[in-house]
């Protein structure tokens, strides 16, 4: 179950999804606000969006499967956890955060509220403008960065501020003690908006995590490195 960051959408994990096919069910979803997806109503925090999921998993074949989730899809698969530990098989955070409340000093949170409160009143050209240098490091292919802003070009504006607010406030740090479930944490020390020290945080609070960083990539792992982040994967859930 791939669950992608914000302005995003599926489309994001096609490099994942055509690799790990081959032996397992692969599903991707699009947020509630992203995609196809309709926009959810401006009172919709985390936990909307997990009992959304969990809909979505039980009208599927996916029984009890493997979560991923890159960045607020990180959090989501935590908050997941919180309010269904019986589904997921794994989790495996990728860029993550345990919300930005639960993971950021409170001048950085209110830094990027302030920031992200500007940004999306913005043109959807100057949006991707302002958050694509970052996502990855300087030495990413131009065409990584060229798909990655087709697809933020197609932000729904009004869905993306629903996410957003609801992360932004969210904190889950006390729950991470409760994981039992085999998890992976991939962070690229290069990335500008979920530093290693988040990761290392996260790894601190749930207890047998495991914590791989890649050396020299940024925010989006899965499309700046996806053969490395692919093996890396593989390797955990055939393990887990």
């Amino acid at each position: 179950m791939l669950l992608h960051g914000a302005l995003s959408d599926s489309r994001s994990w096609h490099q994942q999804i055509s690799k790990f096919s081959g032996e397992f069910s692969v599903l991707a979803w699009d947020a509630p606000g992203c995609g196809k997806s309709s926009d959810p109503p401006d009172t919709f925090r985390l936990a909307d969006y997990a009992d959304c999921l969990a809909a979505l998993i039980k009208g599927t074949v996916l029984e009890r499967p493997h979560v991923i989730g890159l960045s607020f899809g990180g959090g989501l698969a935590l908050e997941f956890y919180r309010r269904y530990p019986d589904i997921p098989r794994s989790l495996i955070l990728v860029s993550a955060y345990a919300g930005w409340a639960g993971s950021l000093p409170e001048d950085e949170l209110e830094k990027r509220i302030r920031n992200v409160t500007h940004h999306l009143d913005l043109p959807p050209k100057q949006v991707v403008e302002q958050w694509l240098p970052t996502l990855f490091s300087d030495s990413v292919p131009a065409r990584i960065k060229d798909e990655t802003a087709s697809i933020m070009s197609e932000f729904h504006p009004a869905g993306i501020k629903v996410m957003l607010n609801a992360f932004a406030r969210a904190d889950l740090r006390n729950m991470l003690p409760e994981i039992e479930v085999p998890t992976l944490l991939i962070y690229g020390d290069a990335d500008q908006r979920s530093p290693v020290s988040v990761a290392r945080e996260l790894e601190a609070g749930i207890p047998n995590s495991e914590l791989v960083v890649f050396k020299g990539i940024g925010h989006v792992v899965p499309a700046e490195a996806p053969d490395q982040f692919n093996a890396e994967v593989l390797r955990f859930l055939k393990s887990a």
